[in-house]
Formats: structure tokens, sequence, C-alpha cells
């Protein structure tokens, strides 16, 4: 389906928020087809996997070469792998994250992942091609052009190398983190990816623990970032898996937890339901510590804008935003560009609210 956007209006409220009934929310035809879409991927259930701890580069800010995940030894015996995605699939996980430090440097790994769980997504930097019988989704970092790319990341010509690796390859997507300071570069960027007809959602750096560096954002950096992202997603409509509501979530001047509360075990202490109770997050030597358990390890929690981190935080809040139409089509608008970017072969839909939406219980911005 063509991400254009939507051109018939959301109903204008005659309520208050608390007083719409779902059946109301999914009244509007287009809507409920968008609903009843969705849901039908309710049963995913992630946990995420460090496949290794060599990389090819070494990038600045990076989250894996924080903390004591990197120091653990490397389980590289493949039915080893088999093993654990076995007992993975019998506690009811559905989805896996593949990532740290580069899994593409583990193909033999990856491919016995993708036999015994074939829902899943790996993250990596793209410079090594990771072979195609392994259908998960592929999330191809960027982090500016190539100019910055090699001072930042120490890679030349790293976009044309990932493109080179990945155009017209429907598993990929270009993962563009913003910085305080690439955030004009990413119309180039994005401009490259759709002449190559590749696809590209955005992230927001989120400081590592202890990072005081020059890659932090301030309020004024991200109020640039979201200005962009939108500007760019009404450029490239076919090119950029994105929302208005992604948008206002992943730069507020609060952060992710702070906004929604996160569901991972580093913050959720409750091993009764959700995330709480099912998500791992496994390190080389497929050891996990609840503790520790977090989309991206290391992270601080209070400057957390992750993707990864929202893919879950706020995919999970469905009854804090069916209060209202615009919030509730907001809230499909933001799953909807989940499933895009994370779940092969379902492709972006529509968006349904075309103005920005505060999140529940907060100011805009």
């Amino acid at each position: 389906m063509e991400a254009k956007h939507l051109t018939h209006p959301t109903p204008k409220p005659d309520k208050g928020a608390g007083e719409w009934k779902f059946s109301d929310l999914i009244a509007e035809p287009h809507v409920r087809e968008r609903w009843d879409r969705v849901r039908r991927y309710f049963f995913l259930r992630e946990s995420t996997y460090d496949m290794t701890n060599r990389c090819n580069i070494r990038c600045e800010g990076c989250y894996y070469y924080e903390g004591e995940k990197q120091h653990a030894h490397e389980a590289g015996d493949p039915e080893k792998w088999r093993s654990l995605m076995k007992s993975e699939k019998a506690r009811g996980i559905t989805y896996v994250v593949l990532a740290g430090a580069e899994p593409s440097l583990v193909p033999e790994l990856l491919a016995v992942c993708h036999e015994e769980m074939p829902l899943g997504a790996i993250a990596t930097n793209g410079l090594k091609l990771i072979p195609g019988s392994i259908g998960y989704k592929i999330h191809i970092s960027v982090w500016g052009n190539d100019e910055t790319s090699r001072r930042v990341r120490g890679a030349k010509q790293m976009l044309q190398r990932q493109i080179e690796n990945y155009r017209g390859d429907a598993r990929a997507v270009f993962v563009y983190t913003f910085t305080p300071h690439n955030i004009a570069e990413a119309d180039q960027v994005t401009r490259i990816l759709a002449r190559e007809g590749c696809k590209i959602t955005f992230n927001v750096f989120s400081s590592p623990v202890g990072y005081t560096g020059a890659l932090r954002h301030t309020e004024s950096s991200l109020r640039q970032t979201r200005q962009a992202m939108l500007n760019l997603l009404q450029r490239y409509p076919e090119t950029v898996l994105y929302s208005n509501y992604n948008a206002v979530a992943h730069t507020h001047h609060l952060g992710l937890h702070a906004l929604f509360g996160c569901s991972y075990p580093r913050c959720n202490p409750s091993t009764d339901i959700g995330l709480g109770r099912s998500f791992r997050q496994y390190r080389t030597d497929l050891n996990w510590d609840r503790d520790a358990a977090c989309c991206v390890p290391d992270t601080d929690c209070r400057d957390c804008r992750h993707y990864a981190a929202g893919s879950a935080v706020v995919t999970a809040r469905l009854f804090r935003h069916a209060c209202e139409p615009d919030v509730f089509a907001s809230w499909l608008d933001y799953v909807d560009t989940y499933l895009a970017v994370w779940v092969t072969g379902y492709d972006k839909g529509v968006n349904l609210c075309q103005r920005w939406v505060a999140p529940p219980g907060h100011d805009l911005f």
C-alpha cells in the first residue's frame, strides 16, 4: 500500500476525553480496517540477543561497548544457539532481535536462529551482506552522510557501500539516527535512498549511561529534529516509514520512560504480565541479567528516545490512547509504522491522523 496521506478527516469529537466508547473509536471504516489489520500482530513477543562481541567499525557513543556485556564470552556453537531458540519458543517468544556487536559477522548463527524462529530483525551497520536466505528485517544504521560516517564511525563511503549491499532488498530498512549535528544531512541521505528505491525510518540518539559527549540532544536539537522528520515524511512519502505521532513521541522534551512508563525489566519490577515477564536480553554467552534487561542496554533511561524502545513502550499503551479519535488514530499510525519497520511482508499504510497529538497526560512537546 502506498504511504500517502489520508484525505478524509477524522471526525471532530462531540465528546470530551474519556467519554468515548471503543466502538465509537473504530466506527469509521478506515479506522476499523487499520485496527483489524494491526491487531493480528498482537501475538508478537520479543527478546533480544547479542550475537558476537566483535565489530568491523567502532562508532562514537556505541551502546554495545558500554557496560559489562562487551566482555561476555562468545558462544559460537550453532547448536547451542539452536537449543536456545527452541527453549525461547517454548516459553512463548515469537520474535527475535539479533544485535551486538555486529551480527553480520556470524551468518551461521543468524541462519540457525532463523530456522527455529522465523520472525525477527537484525541490527547491522550494513557493511557486510547478510545472506538472502535469512528472512528477517534488516535494520541498517545510518548516522549521517558519508563525511559524518567517516568522522564518527571511522568508515569511508559508508552509505554507498550499504546501498550496494541492500539496494532492492525488501528486508532492508535504513535507520537514520538523528544527533544534534546531522539534522541538516537527513534530507541529502533520504534523497539518495529515495532515488535508489530504499526505505528509511528514524531514530533519535539516546545517551549511554555516563555519556556527556556532543551527541546528547538538547531541547533545541529535538525541536529541529522533529521538524526535519515531518518535512521528510511529507517530501518522501514513498520512502519514509514514519508518522506524526512517531515524531512527537520521540522528540518530546521528556523521554519515553517519563511519557509512557518503560515496560522492559530494567525499569519494570513487575513479573506478572507483558515484557516484565517475558523479555530477556541475552549476552553472547547466552546468559541474561534481569536487572540490566532492556532493548538497548546501558542507555540512560531518562534520555531514552530509541526507536527500538518505542516499538514496545508506545505500542503497549493501547488503553491509554483509546480516549478520543485523533489520539487513537495517532496510536494506530504508530503501530502501523512499527510493524512496517519490524515485520517482513508488512507494508506501511496511509497515516490516519495528520495533526500533532500530545501523548496522553502530557503537553504536546
